[in-house]
């Protein structure tokens, strides 16, 4: 009986797995730009949110005379009196403000704080996984280019 000796493959066979993989890591390398980006968004909402809560919070007690700066773009502020501080007007969404009470106004955010932290453990989740996958391939890639003959790729 004959025994069937196996073909090595064909550096053709090798070169296309090789250019696949190569594509899959580009592609996932778009991913993770992505998620970089939306991580970026979310950290800096999240950041803002708790200062606004940091700044409710200082701002409580205080009485209409009470000096404050306000900011006014580029790094700049204005010192204003404080004119009503039981009152907030707080944005809800799709440019629409309402006045609430402070203590609803701080609940608010409190609640949006949490929200943007559950959204940036998911996106730093997502983003890990991807970046874990991207390694997977790249030693896989590494594999096909040592069985090809040649050494260690960089993909720059």
């Amino acid at each position: 009986m004959a025994v069937a000796k196996r073909q090595p493959a064909r550096p053709s066979d090798i070169d296309d797995q090789m250019l696949q993989v190569l594509m899959d890591i580009r592609l996932l390398e778009n991913s993770a730009r992505v998620l970089q980006s939306r991580l970026d968004i979310v950290t800096a909402a999240l950041s803002e949110t708790l200062t606004a809560i940091s700044t409710l919070e200082g701002s409580k007690g205080k009485t209409s005379e009470t000096e404050a700066l306000v900011p006014i773009g580029s790094g700049s502020f204005i010192k204003a009196n404080l004119a009503n501080v039981d009152k907030v007007i707080i944005g809800v969404g799709a440019g629409v403000c309402i006045e609430k009470p402070i203590e609803d106004s701080m609940k608010d955010l409190r609640l949006r704080s949490s929200e943007l932290e559950r959204a940036r453990t998911t996106v730093t989740q997502q983003l890990n996984q991807i970046i874990g996958q991207s390694e997977d391939y790249r030693a896989h890639l590494n594999d096909l280019s040592r069985k090809r003959g040649g050494g260690t790729v960089e993909i720059v």
